[in-house]
């Protein structure tokens, strides 16, 4: 081979490293940007906003409501870890500028995501002074991610759904135990396979104003498939109390059957409001005190 072959073969290989460096430092480098511009937001508000509690119209108790001029301790945290870490959310830069105009919007309040992943921190510090819980299949993880991130609140779910099941479980969206209940108990109490069991009592006790699909796993025959977790956030949304608005609903890895199929059936294609990437964006308002309201509208 002639010294010019592998001179283009050592450039293109350096090519290729560096574009894969640049996209990974591009990354994080917007990771970094958005919570720094947050805590500008939030300084922001501090300076120039009442000094009542911040959290007087959060629902199920969140935040402690103190006032305090230095870094709060989840920004502080999450900058360093993504600052100094060799890994990147789940999501890309485009697809988690979805939720983060919300969190801006509606910030602090009730944030609920199944999964806990290296975005977690993210997430947390992004709704700082409000409660975000995870809601994780995997123990194990559960205490390695305490271990380095003892702030996060974070509950260990099962799930009795196997991926292979999807398209028995997918008829269940004519089916009136699971369309024609009021909440999660009551589809529960009709045996609707769909509803999640054993959740922990954060789940029950907060009105949810964000939600976040991205666990549990999906992409063996035996995991258990997003199909429950779908579900279930499609009827916390549903059964929120009236009065309090809709809620957010976000989704992600839609390019996959399970969740492209569970969140058209189950959270609406009339609830649809954005698709960026990989990840839909649902706006499901309260269904609460509104008998006969049809589980899905017509477009």
């Amino acid at each position: 081979m002639s010294s010019s072959v592998h001179v283009r073969k050592a450039l293109h290989l350096v090519s290729m490293k560096a574009n894969k460096l640049q996209s990974f430092v591009g990354l994080r480098l917007i990771l970094v940007a958005a919570l720094a511009g947050f805590l500008v937001l939030f300084s922001a508000r501090t300076l120039f906003s009442p000094s009542t509690s911040t959290t007087s119209h959060l629902r199920g108790g969140v935040g402690d409501g103190t006032s305090c001029s230095k870094l709060p301790s989840p920004i502080a945290a999450a900058l360093v870890h993504y600052a100094t870490s060799n890994v990147t959310p789940q999501q890309t830069a485009a697809e988690i500028g979805v939720s983060l105009r919300v969190l801006q919007s509606r910030s602090p309040c009730n944030f609920l995501v199944f999964g806990l992943g290296h975005d977690s921190p993210m997430w947390a510090a992004l709704n700082h002074g409000g409660r975000t819980v995870f809601l994780e299949e995997d123990a194990t993880w559960i205490a390695s991610v305490r271990s380095k991130h003892p702030g996060l609140e974070s509950y260990h779910v099962t799930y009795d759904t196997r991926l292979t099941e999807a398209d028995e479980l997918i008829a269940l969206r004519d089916h009136p135990g699971c369309t024609a209940q009021p909440d999660l108990a009551a589809a529960t109490e009709a045996d609707c396979r769909l509803a999640l069991r054993g959740l922990p009592a954060a789940f029950h006790e907060t009105e949810w104003d964000l939600i976040m699909v991205d666990a549990p796993t999906g992409w063996t025959p035996e995991a258990p498939g997003r199909m429950g977790a779908i579900y279930t956030a499609g009827m916390a949304a549903r059964a929120r109390r009236p009065g309090d608005g809709a809620t957010d609903v976000f989704v992600h890895d839609v390019d996959r059957t399970v969740e492209d199929t569970f969140s058209k059936a189950f959270l609406c294609d009339a609830y649809l409001t954005e698709q960026v990437g990989r990840i839909r964006h649902f706006v499901i308002p309260s269904h609460r005190e509104k008998p006969g309201t049809p589980f899905c509208p017509l477009n």
